[in-house]
C-alpha cells in the first residue's frame, strides 16, 4: 500500500467527538484521518477505530491508529503512526500485514535514516512551525528541513506541526509529500470546510 501524492492527513484531537471529526474531514477530501486520544481507553479507541475504518473505506481513504498497533490489528487498520518513544518499526512491521502502512515521526536525518531501516512507509517530519497542539520543548524545524530530512530516508514526508491554511501550500513546495493537521480542521468552526480548503492549497 503506498502513501498518495500531497494528501491531507486529518488528526484527531483530544476533545471533539473523533468519528464525526473524521467524517466531517473526508467529507472535505481528506485522504488519511489518524486516530489520536492518549487519554482513551483500549476499549473506547477500538469502538472509534471501527466506525472511523468503516468511513474511510467508504471515502476510499486511509485510516491510521497513532501509536496502538494492536487496535491497528483488530479493526484492519491501513496502518499505524509511532513516535520516537513507541514500538519500533520494526517491530510493528512483524506484527501488521505485509503491505502495512507505517508511519514514524522525526526531527533529525538521523531519526529519519533509522526510520527507514526498520521498515517505515513515511516519516511524519515536524514540528515545522511553532504549533500549540502539543507540547514541544524544541525549536520549530522550519520549511528548509522538510526535502533534507526525506531525501535522507528517501521516504515520503508528511509534515506537520502549526500548518494551516495561510501556509500548507508553502509546506508542498518545500518537499513534502502531505501535511498533517490537528487544530487546523478541530478547532474550526466548520471542519468540512477546512478540511476542503487545505486540500485545495495543498494541490494547487
Amino acid at each position: 500500500m503506498t502513501l498518495p501524492r500531497r494528501v491531507l492527513c486529518v488528526i484527531t484531537d483530544e476533545h471533539s467527538n473523533p468519528v464525526e471529526l473524521a467524517r466531517m474531514a473526508l467529507q472535505g477530501g481528506a485522504g488519511m484521518v489518524q486516530l489520536r486520544r492518549k487519554t482513551a481507553s483500549g476499549q473506547e479507541l477500538y469502538e472509534w477505530a471501527v466506525r472511523i475504518q468503516a468511513l474511510c473505506s467508504e471515502q476510499q481513504a486511509l485510516f491510521i491508529v497513532n501509536d496502538r498497533v494492536d487496535i491497528a490489528m483488530a479493526v484492519h487498520a491501513d496502518g499505524v503512526h509511532l513516535g520516537q518513544q513507541d514500538l519500533p518499526a520494526s517491530a510493528a512491521r512483524a506484527l501488521l500485514a505485509p503491505d502495512a502502512i507505517i508511519g514514524v515521526s522525526v526531527s533529525s536525518a538521523t531519526e529519519a535514516i533509522k526510520a527507514a531501516e526498520e521498515g517505515a512507509s513515511y516519516i511524519g517530519v515536524g514540528h515545522i512551525f511553532p504549533t500549540f497542539s502539543k507540547d514541544k520543548p524544541s525549536e520549530p524545524l522550519g520549511t528548509a528541513s522538510i526535502r533534507p530530512i526525506g531525501r535522507a530516508a528517501q521516504l515520503p514526508v508528511i509534515a506537520i506541526g502549526g500548518i494551516g491554511h495561510d501556509n500548507a501550500a508553502e509546506v508542498i513546495r518545500a518537499g513534502a509529500s502531505g501535511i498533517a493537521v490537528i487544530s487546523a480542521v478541530s478547532d474550526s468552526d466548520d471542519p468540512e470546510t477546512a478540511a476542503r480548503e487545505l486540500v485545495r492549497r495543498i494541490r494547487e
